[in-house]
């Protein structure tokens, strides 16, 4: 009778256990997927950014020496991400792929102008750094135009300020909610030993000795759940790279570590305190508030 009795309550231990392991795992993957939504969600945005096109048209009086000067210039920028020089002729041949027909026959001569497209940094693409990188450009007597989307630029960083809030905010509710659920499991699985912490109390036991066995075996669920997390995340991050290779979700390799280790972190803290708090409750409990 004893035994059955035993077996049943180590079943019931060991489901408690699992219990909370699986839901600390579930928690801790959603807080890591979240907080590699935003690492790649900067990273997306700058990539968009950066696609913006700002077109510089040189005079047809500008030799090869004005071109190789100005090529030399956008090397050196520190406001230049890359650049690709378009002559005239390249130029021509676009736009009657574009039409469907020979334009310079019609006129007789091609009335396009040698150009630069130049793609700047992410940091640099807002509207006042904009014109004044223009200015600087338009000082070179030798360019004859300056063309990109100044609507685009405006609303590209319009929305991007207005999404980044939307995902702070997310971002701590759901963090909020996370801290919620890891603590309610914890307090759960302290309330199922009230009556044994009560009974160690009664022998003489310090708060700290019967605190220290609960805070260490919290910790190791902790660790057991972040673990699993950190194992799923990765696996997740290899998929995803391997089905879309052009998101390049492994390349900020070190942001992702630290993603992974504040997810373990987060495990081992949260689990730590709320079962510090679970336990000192029924520590400061009378008897027979117990029941």
């Amino acid at each position: 009778m004893g035994s059955s009795f035993d077996k049943f309550q180590k079943r019931r231990l060991i489901s408690s256990y699992f219990s909370v392991v699986l839901s600390i795992f579930l928690v801790l993957f959603l807080v890591g997927i979240l907080g590699l939504f935003v690492l790649n969600s900067k990273k997306l945005s700058d990539d968009f950014k950066e696609q913006i096109v700002m077109t510089v048209f040189f005079k047809n009086e500008a030799n090869d020496s004005v071109i190789k000067a100005f090529s030399a210039e956008l090397k050196t920028a520190k406001f230049v991400k890359s650049s690709v020089y378009v002559t005239k002729e390249q130029a021509a041949k676009e736009h009657e792929k574009t039409l469907g027909e020979h334009f310079t026959e019609f006129l007789g001569a091609n009335p396009l102008y040698n150009s630069f497209d130049v793609h700047l940094k992410a940091d640099y693409i807002d509207t006042d750094n904009i014109r004044k990188i223009e200015s600087h450009f338009r000082s070179n007597e030798m360019i004859a135009d300056i063309v990109y989307d100044k609507q685009l630029v405006s609303l590209v960083n319009d929305n991007i300020k207005k999404v980044s809030m939307w995902i702070l905010i997310i971002s701590g509710f759901l963090t909020f909610i996370a801290v919620l659920l890891i603590n309610s499991s914890m307090r759960l699985s302290i309330y199922s030993h009230r009556f044994i912490i009560k009974t160690m109390q009664m022998v003489g036991a310090t708060k700290t000795f019967i605190r220290k066995p609960f805070i260490w075996k919290s910790v190791k669920l902790g660790l057991m759940g972040s673990a699993l997390a950190v194992v799923s995340l990765i696996i997740t991050l290899f998929y995803l790279d391997s089905s879309y290779p052009n998101l390049g979700v492994l390349d900020e390799k070190l942001m992702i570590s630290l993603v992974l280790i504040g997810v373990v972190g987060i495990g081992v803290a949260i689990t730590w305190i709320s079962t510090y708090f679970a336990t000192q409750r029924f520590l400061n409990l009378r008897t027979d508030d117990l029941y």
